[in-house]
């Protein structure tokens, strides 16, 4: 690895993280950068995909797009949507910018470390921005009832969280998320930011997606190349009451859309199943790179919902020089989150990647946090079991409680880097099911029951709250016994809930 292959100034120019394209111009032409920062599928789309796509090149270029209300209707007919709550956006940041300009008059309170554009967007057109902080002791877990409150003490007139929140990976679980959205319906606006719930497996029905199209103040944001690993194109959507949707859709151009998204968005009907593919793949990779990190001794990992998982580094290490020592000496690109407000630089943001890439990353943290003299090529994984096969993709693998080698390195200071551990952060493992939990890969949504525990029923509904006269549709909703695709418990069994809500199944967990 050449010291000198990447200038580390490149880094520090802006608030934030250099594109890729800029990261290989100033690589002098090295062809092999791994790329932690920017959270992609790396599942998808597929070889096959993308071949489509190459044959299609020459008109994509060529020729103008559909307009947006076509492209529009062709995703809610994949999706299961109705056009007219849903608008779609060159990128879920065109949206957030609208939201701003046309329904944040005053106030918006987020909670922080969050997604930098629900800061900074408000603040560059002069609004005050509320922050709520959440606390690393409580690995930066999002509570309803305190944020309320802060909502309240500050006179906030617009709510945004995001779930799973970036850059923790934090995930609210749904009935929590409605319990919010009632006790804050007398606000301007409230925004749930969805754009990586399509990657959480802790419970099958998830998405308030369907709360948003009849509440009067609901937004739901969605990203569709944060999901498909095409950041690429500029796509991402919203849905809100039909009468909210349009105000947003009359300020945006006719052909907001370029003909990539368009292209891709009608290939999606045909691919869900390698879509879904992707979400269960990507879920077992996030186990097992959890796994490995909280096993480097001093590194504090926080459970993750998303495609991305968070790590604070040990006392006296500092993330601008690992990015730094990364990206010159082993050609690895990870997000520090100094620059992200609520943070400091001693967290690094992580995508989940691959066994291969963790491999290299597992190298170059060990070289830097602990001066081993680990190898630069790092041998052929060996992997934990995941839901009982050995290895991934036909590789065979160690257990996880049997391991005191990584790719044939020593330990780490002694510590194993797979040692034997239950628990990751006091957290719960994934509990060995199957990740994707058989959920609706696009909109995260499943008929499938919640598996509620014993002595834990499924939502019912406003149970937190009296429903609101003032919206008939809204009371009428609310006060259903059970909300769609939810069971009452009945179907569980499990022992209590972690942080995500997620309970322990009965039944044997199934393969990978």
């Amino acid at each position: 690895m050449s010291s000198d292959s990447i200038d580390p100034s490149l880094l520090r120019k802006n608030a934030h993280s250099p594109s890729f394209f800029a990261l290989k111009r100033a690589s002098a032409g090295r062809l092999d950068l791994v790329d932690f920062c920017i959270p992609c599928n790396p599942y998808f789309p597929t070889p096959e995909m993308f071949a489509q796509l190459s044959g299609t090149l020459e008109q994509i270029l060529k020729y103008y797009p559909s307009d947006a209300d076509t492209i529009t209707a062709e995703l809610c007919a994949t999706l299961g949507l109705n056009p007219q709550t849903v608008v779609m956006g060159n990128g879920s940041t065109e949206l957030i910018t609208w939201i701003d300009h046309l329904l944040v008059t005053e106030s918006l309170a987020t909670p922080i470390p969050t997604f930098g554009r629900w800061t900074d967007q408000p603040m560059e057109t002069g609004k005050r921005v509320d922050m709520f902080q959440l606390h690393e002791l409580r690995n930066f877990e999002f509570e309803v009832d305190p944020f309320v409150q802060f909502v309240r003490q500050r006179g906030s007139r617009v709510a945004v969280i995001c779930n799973p929140n970036n850059p923790d990976g934090g995930y609210v679980p749904r009935h929590e998320v409605i319990r919010m959205l009632d006790h804050l319906i007398d606000l301007d606006l409230v925004v749930v930011d969805e754009s990586f719930l399509d990657f959480v497996d802790a419970e099958a029905y998830t998405s308030v997606a369907d709360e948003a199209r009849i509440r009067p103040n609901v937004i739901v944001l969605k990203s569709l190349g944060k999901n498909f690993g095409l950041h690429g194109i500029r796509f991402g959507y919203l849905v809100a009451n039909p009468a909210l949707a349009k105000t947003i859709r009359a300020a945006l151009p006719k052909w907001n859309l370029n003909s990539f998204a368009e292209v891709v968005v009608f290939l999606l009907r045909e691919h869900r199943e390698e879509y879904r593919e992707s979400l269960r793949l990507l879920a077992r990779d996030r186990m097992l790179m959890t796994q490995q990190l909280a096993s480097l001794p001093g590194l504090k990992v926080f459970p993750s919902q998303g495609n991305f998982v968070m790590i604070k580094l040990p006392d006296g290490k500092d993330g601008v020089g690992l990015r730094d020592y990364l990206i010159e000496h082993h050609g690895v690109f990870v997000r520090e989150c100094g620059n992200k407000l609520g943070s400091t630089s001693q967290f690094l943001r992580l995508v989940v990647r691959p066994q291969n890439d963790v491999q290299r990353l597992l190298v170059g943290l060990g070289s830097y946090l602990y001066n081993s003299t680990m190898p630069s090529t790092p041998a052929e994984p060996v992997l934990a079991p995941v839901n009982g096969l050995n290895g991934v993709n036909g590789m065979n693998g160690t257990p996880v409680n049997g391991m005191e080698m990584v790719n044939g390195m020593n330990p780490v200071n002694g510590v194993d880097m797979l040692s034997p551990m239950d628990m990751v952060n006091g957290m719960d493992r994934v509990n060995g099911r199957e990740p994707v939990n058989g959920m609706d890969p696009i909109n995260a949504m499943s008929s499938d029951s919640y598996n509620g525990g014993a002595g834990q029923n499924g939502y019912n509904g406003a149970s937190d709250s009296t429903p609101y006269s003032t919206v008939a549709e809204l009371r009428s909703y609310l006060s259903s016994n059970v909300v769609p695709g939810q069971g009452d418990g009945a179907n569980g069994g499990g022992s209590g809930s972690d942080r995500y809500g997620r309970f322990e199944p009965v039944q044997e967990a199934r393969p990978a």
